[in-house]
């Protein structure tokens, strides 16, 4: 067992324990908040060159009791999954909070992960409320079927033909009803407090069941580790973060964009909103930053505010971090925490260590550092495995630097899935009272306690027979803590993306490469295919002398010998959350057609 895992065990315990004895309810953070900061702004619009409003906390904490009771008179009660579509914004805010007040489930679903996973989720979660914009409900009313038990309607906006309530009538609902009782419902920390969907960018979006108890833990992970502080003024791009905004006393500043599309925001617009509001934080996903940092070295702006960034979704370029430093406040950091809906945080790193130890070893492909275990963290590595796993042993734990699939146990983790006990099963392990999960992602750790993240399991390509495939080794540690580049036992036999990837990156004709399998004839292995989308000056770039250059690389190294194909896609699909995960499934379909019929 690594070493840096048997303290976090023990922490990881007994803060479990606390915390499913306590009673919750994650809007009393808001409430606490307001209480200490009435006067302070809690949310504010920017419209790109200053502000369309704000809400100071007291605000916001008043407009949450009053449309608590409201929703309560309407008939929105404990248990009751609502269905929550609305623009960031202080409704967002007041809406959601006023839910976990009575106890309600709010559902959330990014509208960007598209038609067919949207009508799939709202299919599997059977909502009994829905509160929505009016071109949320024009989706309601054209997909019926999906909405068969909803009980309490609401319209945010504009109320046309369908009915319901609009938020005024609810609003107005609450003021005449002032004068009843606290309507604080008092939940435990085990008790579902919302349903947060996955992107689906590996297989069908999955609804995560979130605890009071969940919720809480991570304020007090995001507080305690980055030091957050009421000073503090945060730019949110991604609109579920900002909800921890409320609850650590920080202000929200809700930039002009769209949040279904970071990879293609106007970030003339994200630094005039710093810029406007002083803003000393911010999140964004690599995509978004390498926009922003890009505008801001060539355009010579510095945003000398900036303390702190939060970037999460998808590994970031070690090139746009030195971007990113060359904008912000000299003693600044960007923050690359790790973990999914399912647990988050569960590591994280700053880019100084990045810039100083990992980069390197990144680039020649031992995979992307995402720092140590927060404390009361656990993470261990186990063998690669696609059946379920029922209960928790020792035995499972993989020795440093060796290669398999990450689990992860703490006060952080998620427990199940709504209304999918196959999933639940595949991604869950019990032990006792606790469960660990199933990241669905591979890595290793060094001999300093630090995870390097190789890759999804979905992604890996096995290009020896199945049977053959054992232990992958990820590196010996070194007396530093260190690690040497992987130098798999069975790199001839399994091959994970991002220390493939980063070999391929490194020519400056690559913008990014996607590694895939294709089917290798009747065989059960795969034929492993190099995608690569080139930059925009070297679109004429000759291919074929591309495709050399690219295979005379990875016959270097170990890892990528196995690489026979190269081939040039025109702009690769990417997942529609981060704008920033490759789509490999599409490009797997793509490069099996492009290829034929292929022998391994």
């Amino acid at each position: 067992m690594n070493t840096v895992q048997s303290t976090a065990a023990g922490a990881a315990s007994t803060a479990t324990v606390d915390r499913r004895t306590a009673c919750v309810n994650i809007a009393d953070r808001l409430r606490e908040m307001a209480s200490r900061y009435p006067g302070k702004p809690a949310v504010v619009m920017a419209d790109g060159r200053g502000s369309t409003g704000a809400m100071t906390f007291s605000g916001l904490q008043g407009e949450v009791e009053v449309l608590a009771r409201g929703l309560s008179r309407a008939g929105v009660r404990r248990g009751m999954r609502t269905i929550l579509f609305v623009k960031p914004g202080p409704e967002f805010f007041a809406l959601t909070f006023a839910l976990f007040r009575i106890g309600a489930v709010p559902v959330l679903i990014d509208p960007g992960i598209g038609r067919q996973q949207m009508s799939r989720c709202l299919r599997e979660v059977d909502a009994q409320a829905f509160i929505g914009i009016p071109l949320a409900h024009v989706f309601r009313l054209l997909y019926k079927r999906l909405f068969a038990k909803l009980e309490v309607v609401v319209t945010v906006g504009r109320r046309w033909c369908w009915g319901g309530l609009n938020l005024a009538r609810v609003r107005a609902l609450g003021v005449s009803g002032a004068d009843a009782a606290d309507d604080t419902v008092e939940t435990d920390a085990d008790d579902p407090a919302a349903i947060l969907f996955t992107s689906g960018s590996t297989g069908p979006a999955k609804g995560v069941v979130y605890t009071h108890g969940i919720f809480d833990a991570q304020v007090d992970y995001l507080q305690s580790h980055y030091g957050y502080g009421p000073e503090e003024v945060d730019l949110p791009t991604f609109p579920l973060f900002a909800l921890f905004d409320a609850a650590l006393g920080m202000t929200a500043v809700i930039p002009r964009m769209d949040f279904t599309r970071p990879g293609a925001v106007d970030p003339r617009r994200i630094v005039a909103a710093i810029e406007a509001h002083g803003c000393t934080h911010m999140f964004g996903s690599p995509a978004l930053l390498k926009r922003v940092a890009a505008h801001g070295v060539e355009r010579h702006v510095r945003c000398t505010s900036i303390k702190r960034v939060i970037t999460a979704g998808a590994p970031i370029p070690p090139s746009v971090l030195g971007d990113m430093h060359r904008i912000i406040a000299e003693d600044g950091e960007v923050f690359t925490p790790y973990g999914a809906t399912e647990s988050l945080p569960v590591c994280s790193i700053g880019s100084r260590e990045i810039l100083r130890e990992t980069a390197e070893r990144t680039e020649q492909g031992a995979g992307t550092c995402v720092g140590r275990p927060l404390a009361g963290i656990d993470v261990r590595i186990i063998p690669i495995s696609d059946t379920p796993i029922g209960a928790w042993s020792d035995d499972l734990s993989l020795p440093s630097g060796e290669i398999g699939e990450v689990a992860v146990r703490g006060p952080i983790v998620t427990r199940e899935y709504w209304n999918n006990a196959s999933a639940t099963d595949h991604a869950k392990i019990r032990d006792d009272n606790q469960i660990w999960h199933r990241m669905g992602d591979l890595g290793w750790l060094d001999g300093a306690g630090r995870l390097w993240f190789c890759g999804r399991k979905a992604h890996r390509v096995v290009v020896g027979a199945a049977e053959t495939v054992g232990p992958v080794t990820g590196g010996v540690a070194d007396d530093a803590g260190g690690t040497s580049v992987p130098a798999t036992k069975y790199a001839d036999r399994v091959l994970f993306t991002v220390p493939c990837e980063a070999i391929f990156n490194q020519h400056p004709a690559v913008a990014r490469s996607a590694l895939v399998g294709v089917p290798a004839g009747n065989s059960s292995s795969q034929v492993a295919v190099i995608c690569v989308e080139l930059t925009e000056q070297h679109r004429s770039f000759d291919r074929e002398q591309l495709r050399s250059e690219l295979l005379k690389r990875a016959a270097q190294h170990p890892h990528t010998r196995p690489i026979r194909h190269v081939l040039v896609h025109p702009r690769f699909p990417v997942d529609v959350r981060h704008n920033a995960k490759i789509f490999r499934e599409k490009l797997a379909v793509w490069a099996t057609r492009s290829l034929g019929s292929v022998g391994s």
